[in-house]
């Protein structure tokens, strides 16, 4: 579960970093924020994932 966090605050930080300066003191905070934001792109993109189509059924008539 922490390589997960780790991963996302990693991605977050040069992110956060176009924004604010490394040396404000809320730039923990703002991280933190990008972090999540991050995070729920990551779940909406699983979630609307296009998932193959299930087999045809055989209850057709013939």
């Amino acid at each position: 579960m922490s390589v997960i966090v780790r991963l996302f605050l990693t991605l977050a930080a040069p992110i956060t970093a176009l924004f604010v300066s490394r040396d404000a003191l809320n730039f923990d905070i703002i991280q933190t924020m990008v972090a999540v934001v991050l995070f729920t792109v990551a779940v909406a993109a699983v979630a609307f994932w296009p998932r193959r189509p299930a087999k045809p059924s055989s209850t057709e008539p013939r």
